[in-house]
């Protein structure tokens, strides 16, 4: 599939998720849970990060168990990453930062690619290889929401997914932003939640992200 068709799911992908959580999984059965208490409040979208062993058999499980979550493959840095990812039925790859030689690969990914960057020159490399659609990467240390506006005017065919620092408190105002499909975060799977099991917490804190989206998109 041309990579521009590819982008254009990416776009839909990203539209559809509003809020991406970032998760990693130490065990199949955490990441389960995880997985589960983010559907139950709302969210249908997660980023699993490539950060663990268990990560590429925790992906491979949630697609068979659960068939209706999106799962993007997150922290992918080379090609055997990509592979791996794509074996393991990931249905799009993120990338934190992207040098040439991983975008080279990437722009022959059977499957949409959210490829990050940091910086105008870096997107400008990302779109002369046919990306559109990327990752602001970490957010709030490059600029925030000031990076976000700046970058809309020069770079008007960009639009972003924004993440690294972003919490509830200022989520909205991210996604309120024309140049922003989606914002990626953890604030609803903290560690401290993971690590005692308390996933209602995080069901509770996926419905409130899923209400944002919903509030930040009637106002248009």
């Amino acid at each position: 599939m041309p990579i521009e068709s590819l982008q254009d799911r990416a776009e839909q992908l990203l539209l559809d998720a509003g809020i991406l959580p970032v998760i990693t999984a130490d065990s199949v059965d955490q990441g389960r849970r995880i997985a589960e208490a983010l559907l139950d409040g709302g969210l249908k979208s997660l980023e699993l990060t490539l950060r663990t062993p268990a990560a590429l058999e925790t992906l491979a499980t949630l697609k068979h168990e659960l068939p209706d979550i999106v799962i993007g493959a997150g922290t992918v840095l080379n090609d055997q990453h990509i592979r791996q990812s794509i074996d393991a039925g990931a249905d799009f790859l993120v990338t934190p930062g992207t040098p040439t030689t991983l975008a080279d690969a990437l722009a022959q990914a059977p499957i949409p690619v959210v490829p990050g960057g940091a910086t105008p020159t870096e997107f400008l490399s990302l779109m002369a290889h046919g990306f559109r659609v990327c990752k602001l990467f970490p957010a709030t240390a490059v600029g925030g929401l000031a990076m976000v506006k700046g970058l809309a005017g020069p770079l008007a065919g960009l639009k972003l997914c924004p993440t690294g620092g972003i919490g509830e408190g200022d989520a909205a105002q991210f996604l309120s932003q024309p140049n922003v499909l989606c914002i990626g975060g953890s604030w609803m799977v903290p560690k401290d939640w993971i690590a005692a099991g308390d996933y209602r917490r995080v069901r509770d804190s996926a419905k409130n992200a899923a209400k944002l989206i919903a509030e930040v998109r009637a106002r248009g």
